[in-house]
């Protein structure tokens, strides 16, 4: 986020402190949190917001969207057009999966895994690589290439990664023929992930 700053040229040297600083004073101290904290910068205001998780459900489905973000490698705000279509599905059940071009990016809220004949697949470009997709990287081989839309029948599983949903596993995308064909890796991805997120230190400050 601080490195989005320096790209829409709204960067402060104190904004670290002023982050840090607005974080104290609205988080409880000790808690323990099942939220989504949304953390967004302006040139004149820094917000903040707090909102229950939703649980996505076990037959979990992708919808497509014909749309690509505005400036997607950077953090923004510019994605009124992706809540404006997210309002019409149940979050628990769908994401909305972005197209363009015959290329499939992200979803409106998690990058995607795509796996075939054993290996790690991901989008190389037109995204916004997220902390959790990072961190799956770390451990496992990610290889950053054009997903097609016309060749997903070629992966095996598609699996949504992100701070908001975790790790979930795709059952269909709807309009493709596409479908499930293992559990494989979404297990091995979800233990490695579960096991780090519940070692994560307390918030305190």
């Amino acid at each position: 986020m601080v490195n989005s700053t320096k790209k829409y040229k709204i960067f402060k040297k104190n904004i670290k402190y002023k982050i840090n600083k607005i974080l104290n004073i609205n988080l409880i101290r000790n808690k323990n949190y099942n939220h989504l904290l949304r953390l967004a910068i302006t040139k004149n205001l820094i917000s903040i917001s707090i909102r229950n998780r939703v649980t996505p459900c076990k037959n979990f489905n992708l919808k497509l969207l014909k749309y690509r973000r505005i400036n997607p490698e950077y953090k923004n705000l510019k994605y009124k057009f992706i809540l404006k279509n997210m309002k019409n599905i149940n979050l628990k059940s769908f994401d909305l999966a972005l197209i363009f071009n015959n290329l499939i990016f992200e979803t409106g809220t998690a990058n995607l895994i795509f796996i075939k004949n054993n290996k790690i697949f991901s989008p190389k470009k037109n995204f916004y690589k997220g902390i959790t997709l990072k961190f799956i990287n770390k451990k496992f081989k990610i290889n950053y290439s054009d997903i097609l839309l016309k060749n997903l029948k070629d992966y095996s599983e598609i699996i949504l990664v992100g701070s908001g949903k975790g790790v979930v596993s795709v059952n269909s995308i709807q309009g493709e023929k596409w479908r499930r064909k293992s559990l494989k890796y979404f297990k091995i991805l979800n233990n490695y992930y579960k096991k780090a997120v519940t070692k994560c230190p307390r918030y305190y400050s």
